[in-house]
């Protein structure tokens, strides 16, 4: 689709397209690292490095040193392309990297660790902002049988 109509087009394609094995009703069909990506593709490296290197700790200036950015800028710019902060970003790929582990039925405090939210009670506080669940019951609810 991107080679033969564009990358914005491909983008809204993709978006409209994520789909869920288990989906209720009522929840939406989304995807965090969709949400992120803009037409221009300016910081898609980033995000795919972000997703790769969960564990490690990821503060503001580490991200605009691989961006080749100065923190100022880059969170300015960040901010205008994503519409998100790079904390914000940063929060969002780990809470969806978070949710497939638990739907793979990966226990919730190895998830912690592998997602980089230094102990289960931030992935717990953080699960409770976004999703309303906590992963205890989020991995119930969802996990694999």
């Amino acid at each position: 689709v991107e080679a033969d109509l564009g990358r914005a087009i491909a983008l809204r394609v993709a978006r409209e397209l994520v789909v869920f094995l288990k989906r209720p009703g009522g929840q939406s069909q989304f995807s965090a690292t969709l949400a992120l990506q803009q037409s221009d593709g300016q910081f898609e490296g980033l995000h795919a490095w972000i997703t790769n290197n969960l564990r490690r700790d990821l503060p503001l200036p580490a991200l605009a040193d691989r961006a080749r950015m100065s923190p100022r800028s880059f969170s300015r710019h960040y901010r205008q392309s994503t519409g998100h902060t790079p904390a914000r970003a940063v929060e969002t790929i780990r809470i969806e990297a978070a949710r497939r582990m638990l739907e793979q039925g990966t226990p919730v405090g190895q998830t912690a660790r592998r997602c980089g939210f230094g102990s289960e009670e931030t992935m717990r506080r953080g699960f409770l902002k976004a999703l309303g669940a906590s992963p205890q019951a989020y991995r119930e609810r969802f996990g694999v049988a």
